[in-house]
């Protein structure tokens, strides 16, 4: 299992110090346009329904000056019918503006959603090798549902509340001046307290949902390893990593929710500290004669209604600042480009004729003949983007031609990089330099979906889905049938699906962990025979089974690899026989190649290999 480590500066990590929560926010326009009319129509109708709501004092004042003071009777049932109306159209607008805004936001939500998801299968396979699983995880899931919630509320009110806050205090101006600047004079702490909070609040704020992407991560990984946790009696400490983690998160939590409480606070007291102030006052002006009741009450109603206004700015600025953070770790990965081969060549011409003896030009007169077919390895250099400047390449100079329907078996120490060539054919991982070609075509130059319609792969550790297992073999070609599937599982030896309790339409379960190791290696040969490609790469596939299993499916498999051109990781002599050559790799470099009879005779390295004898230190190959 995975060490759960800090996030690093990429994967998350404090907000940047100087980031303009506004300049995040304006980078959803592109969701947020297709929706932007009936978005923009719901901040309109709230903003008629929150004016509404400034009309009541109003009316409170022309009650109170006229019908009460004159005891019109008539007058004041008028006058409540008025506040009824007012009070219902405010409502139903409100109700009108959550309509408007439900179905259409959560469309963005999806859009986003499925956006991230299609990116992510297009990043390449050392982007995911860097990022937690559970950060990924975070950032679709939490961090959307954040940014729903923001579209939806926070950003239409922080419009709504502005205009209200500016056209109430209008009106308070206008009734009476001398009382409207005692409740505007605490704007000008809050305007400060804001900015202060707005700062800390968002390091605070991406801390804390970095934290819940490492806590997901470990969840994900106790479910996932939950067999090796139980088998290795690692429970406790399991728990003990999870209680820490969880322990961090709620911490930040806590020290994020003091900030707001802080500012909540002060937000609440200063305008209630400030209506208290204009009431005393008001009040003794209008025993003065100098204000009329009248005036006074609609002063303060007016400021009551600017109550909420003022003092949801906290949680909406909170709230603001949490889909800020949030958008930026959703662009964490939407920036990430997918890395293509000529963006990471190195000026020059591709290096060749490195391999040494059985290189491409140790073949002989072999090399000539059809050298723009098949799969040709030129000059392939390849370095992992994070490896130190000082450290030599994984691959160095490989040179290697797999010709037209032959079969290459590629054979090496542990650590020589084998595994590593094979991902660079169907582009999971990007050459550094040289190039690949299939037929005389750069792969670099073949759409990703042509490049993988014409390579199947399958690997020495098999992934399933959760999915049947005729839907997990068939995910190998996506127009093969009935036929493609029964013909595929004979092939690797795979009938045991047909004594699974629904057959082939039985679900394997989360990473087929339902089946056993020699299972799931069956049916993931299974997948990458189905389609019949026209190139085939397999590592190590037959490595889980046992010797009259992988006697069978050898046979079958022959049959296979008669009809396409493929390259074969092999670690035992059963599997190198069935190719038609062999090439050796040590070091990052092809050293030989040749038959399987040739390399034992000529190749010490590969006769140790072969053996199962470790290499003495020192030796130097054939």
């Amino acid at each position: 299992m995975a060490v759960t480590s800090e996030p690093s500066a990429q994967e998350g990590g404090a907000a940047p110090r100087h980031r303009s929560a506004t300049r995040s926010l304006l980078r959803l326009w592109p969701y947020v346009r297709p929706v932007r009319v009936r978005l923009f129509g719901a901040a309109g109708v709230a903003v008629v329904a929150s004016c509404l709501g400034l009309v009541i004092p109003l009316v409170l004042k022309w009650m109170v000056d006229g019908p009460v003071a004159h005891r019109d009777p008539g007058g004041v049932w008028l006058g409540g019918a008025l506040l009824l109306a007012l009070g219902t159209a405010e409502a139903g607008l409100f109700g009108l503006r959550r309509w408007l805004v439900g179905r259409p936001l959560a469309s963005v939500e999806a859009a986003m959603r499925a956006d991230l998801y299609r990116h992510l299968q297009r990043l390449p396979v050392s982007f995911h090798d860097r990022w937690a699983s559970g950060q990924l995880l975070s950032r679709a899931t939490t961090d959307l549902m954040l940014l729903r919630m923001f579209l939806a509320f926070p950003l239409t009110f922080l419009v709504v509340n502005g205009v209200t806050i500016l056209a109430g205090f209008a009106i308070l101006l206008s009734q009476e001046w001398t009382l409207g600047l005692v409740l505007v004079i605490p704007a000008v702490p809050l305007v400060i307290l804001c900015s202060l909070f707005e700062t800390r609040y968002a390091t605070v704020a991406r801390t804390v949902q970095d934290q819940t992407g490492d806590l997901t991560t470990v969840v994900e990984e106790g479910v996932l390893g939950v067999r090796i946790v139980k088998g290795f009696g690692r429970h406790r400490s399991q728990a003990r990593a999870f209680r820490v983690l969880s322990e961090r998160v709620r911490s930040t939590e806590l020290h994020k929710a003091r900030l707001l409480a802080t500012l909540w606070a002060l937000i609440m007291t200063l305008p209630e500290l400030a209506i208290g102030a204009a009431l005393v006052l008001g009040t003794m002006r209008v025993a003065d004669g100098e204000l009329s009741a009248g005036t006074l009450v609609a002063f303060l109603s007016t400021a009551l209604t600017l109550r909420w206004p003022v003092e949801s700015l906290g949680f909406l600025l909170a709230m603001s600042q949490d889909a800020a953070t949030a958008t930026d770790r959703y662009f964490d990965v939407m920036d990430a480009e997918p890395a293509t081969a000529a963006d990471r060549r190195l000026a020059g011409s591709p290096q060749r004729g490195e391999g040494g003896e059985g290189g491409e030009g140790g073949e002989g007169g072999e090399g000539g003949q059809d050298r723009e077919g098949g799969l040709r390895f030129e000059g392939v250099e390849f370095a992992y983007a994070d490896a130190p400047p000082e450290e030599p390449p994984v691959l160095r100079g490989v040179d290697l031609h797999i010709r037209p329907g032959e079969t290459m078996a590629l054979v090496g120490a542990t650590g020589s990089g084998k595994t590593t060539l094979t991902a660079l054919v169907p582009r999971l991982q990007e050459i550094t330099r040289g190039r690949i070609t299939l037929d005389g075509r750069d792969i670099t130059a073949l759409p990703r979906e042509e490049l993988r319609s014409l390579v199947a792969v399958a690997f020495e550790e098999p992934t399933l889905f959760s999915a049947t297992a005729g839907e997990n073999v068939l995910m190998g070609a996506g127009d093969a049938g009935r036929e493609e599937l029964l013909r595929a599982l004979k092939v690797a030896q795979a009938d045991f699906v047909h004594a699974l309790p629904q057959g082939t339409d039985t679900e394997v379960g989360e990473q087929g962990l339902s089946l056993s190791g020699g299972q799931r290696q069956r049916l993931a040969l299974a997948r990458a025979v189905v389609g019949s490609p026209r190139f085939l790469v397999l590592d190590d596939p037959l490595s889980a089974l046992d010797v009259h299993t992988e006697a069978l499916v050898e046979a079958a498999l022959r049959q296979v690899l008669a009809a396409t051109t493929a390259l074969v990781v092999a670690h035992r002599p059963s599997t190198v026989l069935l190719a038609d050559r062999v090439a050796l790799l040590s070091e990052g470099r092809i050293t030989a190649v040749g038959t399987h009879q040739r390399l034992l005779r000529e190749s010490a390295e590969y006769r140790a290999l072969m053996s199962g004898q470790e290499r003495e230190e020192g030796e130097s190959g054939p």
